[in-house]
């Protein structure tokens, strides 16, 4: 009787946003996605669709996302937004991790991405435009893979962290105490496969069409890249998303090393204490400017 209830609700929700998109007006992009989804359709297999599409997607994802934060260390303005200010980027830092992920994309998570194409046989997973779920079924389900995904981060990066094992893995991501943006992809490659099994989890259980994959990659790389990024940028939209960690909550975990574990969200280190630590040190702060501020005036 519970169960039936409850899909009594989720069909109510689902109909009730659909009635209200109905009076939306049309999306001016859908016509040239649509356009460009067919034409993909009909000049590529499934299997090019989803192994050189998605490398495609990765690449060319990763590295726009990381240029904002590339541009702002060449902009005086945007200093004033970074983290750790004594600690400036250098090019020498960023060739070695340019050359650490170009090795990890090709070496171990492409031969992940070959997969892809038998990934969504063996789940019938649709590739057609008139199976494509709507813009807010999708983004839905992209914050279900973040939670999952965050829940999975959290326990696991928290284990690598363990005295035991740090050293022999997690030791290489730590390698740069003030991070950038790039740096997000930048682990050992046993961390690559351990940490991103958590990506694919909401994939199976969510995906029910491939432009989920694509979509949700594209999420999680924005928040990846974000969070490393090293700059607090005020009008930053991601910021508008409930329970959001952000820059300066994964910067003090680089700092402190110890901490502030989850990837996406807040609540976990809520939840177990494991965000006391940035929580002083942001009482600190604050108190610190109010001294500055009083003596100004």
């Amino acid at each position: 009787m519970a169960t039936n209830d409850s899909v009594g609700i989720l069909n109510s929700a689902y109909l009730a946003v659909e009635y209200i998109d109905s009076f939306l007006p049309e999306n001016p992009l859908q016509q040239p996605f649509k356009n460009a989804w067919t034409y993909m359709l009909n000049n590529y297999t499934k299997y090019q669709i989803a192994t050189w599409g998605s490398l495609l997607m990765h690449e060319l994802s990763y590295f726009l996302i990381c240029l904002p934060g590339f541009i702002f260390q060449f902009i005086p303005y945007m200093q004033k937004y970074k983290i750790q200010q004594d600690k400036p980027g250098t090019w020498e830092r960023q060739w070695k991790c340019f050359k650490a992920l170009m090795f990890n994309h090709f070496f171990i998570q492409f031969p992940l991405i070959l997969g892809t194409y038998y990934f969504t046989e063996y789940f019938n997973i649709p590739y057609d435009w008139e199976s494509m779920p709507r813009w807010y079924v999708l983004l839905s389900q992209c914050f279900g893979c973040a939670v999952i995904e965050d829940a999975w981060h959290y326990f696991l990066h928290r284990l690598l962290h363990h005295k035991r094992i740090y050293k022999y893995i997690h030791k290489v991501h730590h390698e740069f105490v003030a991070p950038f943006g790039m740096q997000g992809e930048y682990v050992h490659p046993l961390e690559t496969l351990i940490i991103g099994t958590g990506f694919f989890i909401g994939i199976m259980v969510f995906c029910n069409h491939v432009i989920l994959l694509w979509a949700w990659l594209i999420c999680r790389l924005l928040a990846l890249v974000d969070v490393h990024s090293g700059y607090d940028i005020p009008l930053n939209p991601l910021h508008l998303v409930p329970f959001y960690a952000g820059a300066r909550f994964h910067d003090f975990h680089h700092m402190n090393f110890i901490g502030n574990y989850a990837s996406t969200f807040t609540w976990w280190d809520k939840l177990f204490g494991t965000d006391s630590q940035y929580n002083s040190y942001r009482e600190k702060l604050e108190k610190q400017e109010c001294m500055v501020e009083k003596k100004t005036k």
